[in-house]
C-alpha cells in the first residue's frame, strides 16, 4: 500500500476515534446530570430579563449597536499598537497609511455621535 492511503486510514482512525468520544461523553453527561431544576436554574438573569419569556419580545438593538461600536474600536487598538511600536523604522508610505486608517475612524466615530448612536434615552 502507499503512504497515502496509510496516511488516509490514519486521519480516518482518529476522526472515529473523536466521534465515539464525543458520543460517550454526552452519553454519560446526560445519564449523570441532575434533571430537575433548582430555583437559581430558572431565576431571572443578572441583567434582569426573566429567562422562560416569549422569544418574540422587544429587545433594545441599542445593546447589539454598542457591542458592534465597541469591537470596530477595539480592533482599531489592534491595528493600532503595533504600528506605535514600529513607527520609527516605517517609511513615508506606512505613516500615511496609518494616518489614513486613523482618519477613517474618526470621521466613523463623528458619524455616530451625529446620528445619535451612542446616545442613550
Amino acid at each position: 500500500m502507499s503512504l497515502f492511503y496509510i496516511e488516509s486510514a490514519k486521519i480516518g482512525l482518529f476522526i472515529l476515534f473523536a466521534f465515539v468520544l464525543a458520543f460517550i461523553i454526552t452519553f454519560f453527561a446526560y445519564i449523570i446530570s441532575p434533571a430537575a431544576p433548582d430555583a437559581e436554574k430558572v431565576s431571572t438573569y443578572e441583567c434582569g430579563f426573566d429567562p422562560y419569556e416569549d422569544a418574540r419580545n422587544v429587545f433594545d438593538v441599542r445593546f447589539y449597536l454598542v457591542a458592534i461600536l465597541f469591537l470596530i474600536f477595539d480592533l482599531e487598538a489592534v491595528f493600532l499598537f503595533p504600528w506605535c511600536v514600529s513607527v520609527s523604522v516605517l517609511n513615508a508610505e506606512g505613516y500615511w497609511g496609518m494616518m489614513d486608517f486613523i482618519f477613517e475612524l474618526l470621521i466613523g466615530y463623528i458619524y455616530a455621535l451625529e446620528v445619535g448612536a451612542l446616545e442613550w434615552e
